[in-house]
């Protein structure tokens, strides 16, 4: 199997409120974009966030944890500075994000913070100053 990951797929309740979010406050542009069933935006090279209506989730995949706390990861976005991060983190909060943790510095070495889409799924906002881990994870050019 090749190390890689195409698709991330998460489970949505409400497509519309999520479409708001990433289309209209965000500003992504949708590859696919099916009302009442999927949402497809392309996040890198080679990679597909997929939101998708819960009852079509559940239907193929089988049933979703549900609870309160937060689920258990988050999705990462890297810039090249701390200042990248602090205009996503307000980007996210004029976008309506329920939960925006600020920028701040970590343990790690780096800046970051958090925000929430309308699911409550963390995105992480990060600067990582590691040159190694950078040349990964931020598109060149």
């Amino acid at each position: 199997m090749d190390q890689r990951i195409s698709f991330i797929t998460l489970a949505v309740a409400d497509l519309d409120a999520t479409r708001r979010f990433y289309v209209d406050g965000l500003g992504w542009s949708p590859e696919l974009d099916v009302p009442g069933e999927v949402l497809m935006f392309r996040a890198g090279p080679a990679l597909v966030l997929s939101l998708w209506e819960r009852t079509h989730f559940e239907a193929e995949v089988g049933p979703a944890m549900t609870g309160p706390g937060v689920a258990p990861l988050t999705i990462a976005h890297n810039l090249p500075t701390p200042e990248g991060v602090d205009d996503v983190l307000a980007t996210a909060r004029a976008a309506g994000a329920p939960h925006v943790q600020d920028g701040v510095e970590r343990d790690w070495g780096g800046y970051s913070g958090y925000f929430a889409d309308p699911d409550g799924y963390r995105w992480e906002v990060a600067f990582n100053p590691d040159p190694g881990l950078t040349a990964i994870v931020l598109p060149e050019g």
